[in-house]
């Protein structure tokens, strides 16, 4: 038996990147997956955005593990939309344990599109999506009184460095920030009932949101956002997997008095 035998995780962005390796690590460990992605372009937003067809091989490969999913396409900025996913997803596989609010973007680069723009997006996905997340699925777990949530946040939501001014590069060192806070409010809120909540912050991660042809354009400007992509361990960025692994073990009793907390997997990145 895995460390999430019995136990129903609610992921966002669940599509491709860091959200397909969270479904299938949790799935590893027995866990059950309600998958949560747009699978749709937003306009400022200047690499290809997970698709469908992501969404479907995320299903592919938890069927495999012989976990059951429920994929849903819905917008994290659409709350009525994530309670429904959660409700249709409780009704095939049991009430809600893990929350992972995983999904973000990086907007900037895109023709066409303002800053302002950018940063309305990158603000209303990145942190009123996370809370819209939590919000959608909490009650599951304020019922039981048991349960995990892990927000998603970044190293910026620790450091900062790479700004340019720009609304994306602005928005998304405020929302990871914010990320935090919710984090915070959430714990002395939620920990109280029984139910822990934390922040993982990752450095640069090789998935398709960072390792992309206009990301590679922007990285390849020294003057850009190089500070915001170093670690100080050799390696320019860190897998998926990596952050999966540190999910799994908060979400598990392996940390049953964790909470609070804001986990860096970054390399060294803040310890710079």
């Amino acid at each position: 038996m895995g460390t999430l035998e019995g136990k129903v995780a609610f992921i966002t962005g669940a599509a491709r990147g860091q959200g397909r390796s969270h479904a299938i690590r949790l799935a590893r460990e027995g866990a059950d997956i309600i998958a949560v992605d747009l699978c749709a372009q937003v306009d400022t937003v200047a690499y290809p955005m997970a698709t469908p067809d992501d969404l479907q091989e995320t299903v592919r490969q938890v069927e495999a593990l012989d976990r059951r999913i429920h994929a849903v396409r819905a917008d994290v900025r659409d709350l009525a939309a994530l309670k429904s996913a959660v409700a249709d997803g409780q009704a095939q596989l049991g009430p809600v344990d893990i929350i992972v609010a995983n999904a973000g973007i990086v907007a900037f680069g895109a023709t066409g599109t303002t800053d302002e723009q950018a940063f309305r997006d990158v603000i209303d996905i990145n942190l009123i999506g996370v809370w819209n997340t939590v919000t959608a699925a909490v009650p599951s777990l304020i019922e039981k009184g048991a349960g995990s949530v892990v927000l998603t946040s970044s190293t910026q939501g620790l450091k900062g460095t790479g700004g340019n001014g720009g609304g994306g590069s602005s928005a998304y060192a405020a929302a990871k920030h914010g990320v935090v806070g919710l984090m915070r409010t959430f714990t002395n809120w939620l920990s109280p009932l029984g139910i822990r909540v934390n922040s993982i912050h990752p450095t640069g991660v090789n998935t398709p949101m960072i390792v992309n042809d206009v990301m590679a354009a922007m990285f390849a400007d020294p003057t850009a956002m190089s500070d915001a992509v170093s670690n100080l361990m050799p390696v320019p960025m860190v897998e998926a997997i990596d952050v999966s692994n540190a999910i799994a073990w908060l979400v598990s009793d392996e940390a049953r008095y964790v909470t609070g907390v804001t986990l860096p997997v970054d390399a060294g990145f803040n310890a710079k």
